[in-house]
Formats: structure tokens, C-alpha cells, sequence
């Protein structure tokens, strides 16, 4: 952990480096994805079911590829009762929050006459990738698989690695809608969604976290497919007054370094006895959790405590971009108002960024790295597209009409130009 005090000298160059600090999966893995790739799309299911012995360990045959629906439902059943009630909880909340982000169709007439407008259709068929592992992601298929299902995906494909499927997630799966589900994980399912392998035909998009494989083979398919975004390391950024409890804000820096040695938390607070209290927290705290060895790690390595003045921070978090913020101070508005750069933001004492990875309805799914500056976190937008549309009739086209022969002419396409002169009675061959 380092720490950063806004009126030292050498502050900015300092913070400079912590705003473009790399924090990437060390492993190379675009030699072994690029032959996974090329292997899938050239052998099919054979190439899928067999990196999936060497990679994962778990040798799967065809029919055992794909999840029954009475595995589902047996799955779901399993789970426990508490947990089922706070994912069918958690599954309508993020329902009600993306149903209010569905946008309107729109049809006008301009005063050239000229009728126009767009309608909004679902992406057709969807993959979701759900992390297997040490641990099981339910949230991941609510947050990935609801507002598909909300924006009208005709089809949701989850693959997830090959193993014992966790009951919660198959609960998640069945709360979400979700009945299409393939035991196969890493690059080779990122593959087989993108092309196709046996009985998994392919899909048109490809949503959801992965490890550094899945990550490198979602950018290499992208252009075959649609994708979501490349997720980096997970990231927090802490705002908070001394009015708070230094217990609260650790643990809230802690949620984020318990996901990734790479993590990356960071508190600002203007306060110097207040941030030796949250420190020392965060010390303590490590040493109780299951998580300690990993949040250590990130918080050892890139953790940072910054001492600067409140009325400073909007302009630091905008540098950082961060993936998630919170602002535990007594007017959070009046702060969160004036940042442009953040996946999500938290306002107030009482709103850690927990509840938004599980039940307060906004999705989960986030920009990292410094992509908050030109990137949302998962919407309805992901899983539907505009089309446009013009109407002409032969008044309005003459107002038009002209205008692109011109361009079309200053251009040098003369087809485009006669495509619009003829329908002006211009017969003749068009300059150019």
C-alpha cells in the first residue's frame, strides 16, 4: 500500500503513475488462445472436448456436454432456502432497473417531407460465459442473463467449465430464464459460441467475465461476434469524511482486493488520523478473511491511501476512471456531480459497493482499466440494435435529390450520382 499526500511536491508525478499503473494478467496466452481459436473453428467439438480434458481435467462426451433441464431444476432445488429467496430478491430488482432503460421507437416527418425514424430490435442469440473455479458466480449469470432476457434475446447460450455446477448458480440460471447451459469453460467455449462446435450453434454476441484466456479470446473474435467488453482487474475507489466508521470503509476497500491479487483500492479521505484507522482496519480485517491471502496481495501491491483536500476529489477519481466509487460523506451529490469518469457510483454512508454487485438492480458488469472514459457497464443497450429508416415520396425526394448528386459528384461515385439524378429526370450520364 502506498500513500499519497495531495500537498507533497512530488504528488503528481507519483499519482501520475498510479493513474496508468498496469495491472495485467502476467501470463502470455495469445499463442495458446490463437491455436485454440483456429483449432475450434476448424475441428469443431473435437477440438472443444479435447482442450477441455487437457485444460480443465474433466473429460466430457456429447451427450453429457449440455445441461438437462432436470439437472437445472434439481440443481436449483438444492440450493439452499435463504440463498434461492435473495437471488429470486436480487433477479427482480436488476429486472425492474433494466426494464425502465428500454428506449422507444421513433417515426417523424421533417420539413423536407421526408419520413424517418428507428426502431430498436433484440440482438437474436446471446453467450454468457460464467466463471467455474474456486468459486460459484450467480450474480454473474443475473447481472449478464436478465436484461437480455428483458431487451428480448431470443436465445441465451451460458457456458460455464465442466465440473459440479453449483446449486446457486443453477438457481441463478433458472431465476434468470436461462435453460440453454454447456459444460465447457476458457477459450475453447469463447470459440465455439463464436462459431459454432457440434450442438452449440453459434451466437451473435458473447457477454460475461473470464480469466486472461477467456479475456485474449474474446478480443480475437470479436468481428465474428459482438462483445461485451475486455474486464480487467476490479477496482474501488473510497471517498470518505472521518465522520465515518474506519471498519466500514476497509471492508468496503476489501471487497474489491478479495477478487484478484491485481486489484486495485484506493481510499481518498482528508483525514490523516481517519486513514491510519482505515489502515489499520484493513490489517485486521485481512487476517479474518478465507479471501486474506489474495486481498493482501492486492492491497500490498496496489493499494494506495490518498490524503487531499474533499473539494479535490472529483478531479482525481476523473483521472483514475475508476470502475466502481463511493462517496461515504455527508453530501455525496454535491461530489458525484462533478465526475464524469466512473463505472458506477455509491452516494452516502449507507450504500457500499456490495449491494450493487448483488441486489440494487444496477448491473455489476463495469469498465475497467480507465475504460470508463469512453464506456457504460452492461445495459439492455448490449443486447438490442437500431436500425434506421428514410421514406420518400417523389415532393420529398426532390428536396434531396440535388444536394446528392453534388456530393456524390464532388465524391467521384458517379453510380451514387445517377442512382439520384434519373429519379430527377437528369438522363443524362453524370460528371465524372
Amino acid at each position: 500500500m502506498r500513500r499519497f499526500l495531495f500537498s507533497d511536491p512530488d504528488f503528481e508525478p507519483r499519482f501520475a503513475a498510479l493513474v496508468n499503473e498496469r495491472r495485467d494478467t502476467p501470463e502470455d496466452v495469445e499463442a495458446i488462445v490463437r491455436d485454440v481459436l483456429a483449432a475450434v473453428r476448424s475441428e469443431g467439438l473435437a477440438a472443444v472436448l479435447r482442450y477441455g480434458a487437457q485444460f480443465d481435467g474433466v473429460e466430457i462426451t456429447e451427450p453429457d456436454l449440455r445441461v438437462t433441464a432436470d439437472e437445472i431444476e434439481a440443481g436449483a432445488a438444492a440450493c439452499p432456502r435463504e440463498v434461492r429467496e435473495a437471488i429470486d430478491f436480487a433477479a427482480a430488482r436488476i429486472r425492474s432497473y433494466h426494464e425502465r432503460q428500454r428506449p422507444a421507437d421513433a417515426r417523424f416527418t421533417d420539413e423536407a417531407g421526408v419520413e424517418m425514424g428507428w426502431r430498436w430490435t433484440p440482438i437474436e442469440a446471446v453467450g454468457i460465459y460464467v466463471p467455474g473455479g474456486r468459486a460459484a458466480y450467480p450474480s454473474t449469470v443475473l447481472m449478464n442473463a436478465v436484461p437480455a432476457a428483458v431487451a428480448g434475446v431470443s436465445r441465451i447460450a451460458m457456458v460455464t467449465p465442466p465440473g459440479r455446477l453449483q446449486p446457486a448458480v443453477l438457481a441463478a440460471a433458472k431465476a434468470a430464464g436461462v435453460t440453454e447451459i454447456w459444460r465447457v469453460g476458457g477459450a475453447q467455449a469463447v470459440a465455439a459460441l463464436a462459431y459454432g462446435a457440434g450442438p452449440i450453434a453459434p451466437v451473435d454476441k458473447i457477454v460475461g467475465p473470464g480469466n486472461a484466456f477467456v479475456t485474449a479470446a474474446k478480443r480475437r473474435v470479436y468481428g465474428v461476434v459482438g462483445i461485451d467488453a475486455l474486464a480487467g482487474p476490479s477496482e474501488i475507489v473510497v471517498v470518505a469524511d472521518a465522520q465515518n466508521r474506519p471498519d466500514w470503509i476497509a471492508a468496503d476497500l476489501l471487497s474489491q482486493a478479495e477478487h484478484d491479487p491485481a486489484a486495485q483500492s484506493i481510499l481518498i479521505t482528508d483525514d490523516t488520523a481517519f486513514a491510519a484507522q482505515v489502515e489499520a482496519q484493513v490489517e485486521a480485517q485481512i487476517a479474518t478473511l478465507s479471501t486474506g491471502a489474495v486481498a493482501e496481495a492486492s492491497w500490498r501491491d496496489h493499494g494506495a491511501v490518498i490524503i487531499a483536500p474533499l473539494d479535490q476529489t472529483p478531479a482525481l477519481v476523473d483521472r483514475l476512471a475508476p470502475e466502481h466509487v463511493e462517496f461515504a460523506v455527508a453530501d455525496p451529490d454535491a461530489l458525484a456531480s462533478q465526475v464524469r469518469h466512473a463505472g458506477a457510483m455509491f452516494l452516502g454512508r449507507h450504500a457500499p459497493e456490495a449491494i450493487g454487485d448483488y441486489v440494487a438492480g444496477s448491473n455489476h458488469v463495469l469498465p475497467t482499466s480507465r475504460a470508463a472514459r469512453f464506456s457504460s457497464g452492461l445495459s439492455i443497450y448490449d443486447f438490442i440494435k437500431r436500425t434506421s429508416f428514410v421514406k420518400c415520396d417523389e415532393v420529398a425526394f426532390q428536396a434531396l435529390g440535388p444536394a446528392t448528386v453534388a456530393l456524390a459528384e464532388a465524391e467521384g461515385l458517379p453510380a451514387h450520382a445517377r442512382s439520384a439524378a434519373l429519379r430527377l429526370g437528369q438522363g443524362g450520364a453524370p460528371k465524372g
